[in-house]
């Protein structure tokens, strides 16, 4: 009895142990009670009862990534092109995950190529091209509202990569070719007419600044003759007004000199005069003062006729005469 008793205690631990679920961060575990639904086990320790409740699965609520194989497609305009996705999705509901559908990631893919399938047929080759956003947003309303009843949340949808079939590609390379060397055409005409502008522009501004450097200059040369002139004019009247002063000092010299010459004379008459009346000067001194003066007078080169006062005394008159033709 006490091993049976042992064996007996060791199954039921076993027993609990096995029965005995810790759910980690991120996780969550749906529960079966007599093959029904019976609860979600989310994060912590959980225990079910043994031969009665079933895990009927364990999900991961992170967001996981499904990246199919590219999908042969035709566009509108009847060109085969491969195409492949990726979806970005996550399990919101782990009980619809659980229950929604079987091989949940083999119907997501199959949806994808479909929905892509679709809209590749409405897009032209070059609208393909040119409208991944436009095909990325389309097929994340599409698939997020497919999957919705399968407790999935489908974020974004992304295309990775287009190929076009070779010869679509050589023609694409010769059309790129072909805008590349028309770019670089109105890039250099474009190049070439800023330079044009620039240069004209250039020697416009260079024509103002000689212009400019003209006008100045003449100025400049204009004042400086003006200034000159005034300059001149100023000396000229200076000189002008020193001439004068100097004419008039001159004059005023002369006219005292020759004012001086009179009064000194004057003074040498009247000296003589008062010298002949000190010594009572008698008639034959007069006489040969005044026969002196005739002298004198007949020096010059001139005719001249002399006629004394006293023409009583007509043999004086005779005789100085006579005298003087000596001389």
């Amino acid at each position: 009895m006490t091993y049976v008793f042992i064996v007996l205690i060791a199954f039921i631990l076993i027993l609990v142990i096995a029965n005995v679920r810790i759910i980690s961060q991120s996780n969550a575990c749906v529960l079966e009670r007599l093959g029904a639904y019976c609860t979600t086990w989310g994060v912590g320790i959980h225990v079910k009862l043994p031969f009665i409740d079933r895990i009927a699965g364990r999900v991961s609520l992170k967001e996981q990534v499904a990246d199919f194989e590219p999908q042969p497609v035709i566009t509108k305009d009847n060109v085969t092109m491969m195409i492949d996705t990726v979806i970005y999705l996550q399990i919101t509901d782990p009980k619809l995950y659980t229950y929604g559908v079987v091989n949940p990631w083999n119907a997501i893919e199959n949806l994808a190529t479909t929905t892509l399938r679709n809209i590749i047929g409405e897009l032209e080759l070059d609208e393909t091209l040119t409208s991944r956003d436009r095909i990325n947003n389309r097929m994340r309303s599409v698939l997020d509202e497919a999957t919705d009843p399968w407790g999935i949340k489908v974020n974004r949808v992304e295309v990775k990569n287009i190929t076009p079939p070779k010869s679509i590609q050589e023609a694409m390379e010769k059309q790129m070719r072909a805008e590349r060397e028309r770019r670089e055409s109105i890039l250099k005409a474009e190049g070439e007419k800023q330079s044009a502008v620039l240069v004209a522009e250039g020697q416009k501004a260079s024509a103002i600044l000689n212009a400019e450097a003209g006008k100045a200059s003449a100025i400049l040369q204009a004042e400086a003759a003006k200034q000159a002139a005034i300059l001149n004019a100023e000396a000229e009247k200076a000189a002008a007004i020193l001439r004068a002063e100097a004419s008039r000092e001159a004059a005023i010299l002369e006219a005292e000199g020759e004012a001086q010459a009179i009064l000194n004379v004057q003074k040498a008459t009247a000296g003589g005069l008062s010298m002949l009346k000190d010594v009572a000067a008698d008639d034959a001194l007069i006489r040969l003062k005044s026969l002196e003066t005739l002298q004198k007078v007949a020096d010059g080169q001139a005719t001249k006729i002399i006629i004394p006062s006293d023409i009583q005394n007509l043999a004086g008159l005779v005789t100085g005469v006579t005298e003087l033709a000596r001389k």
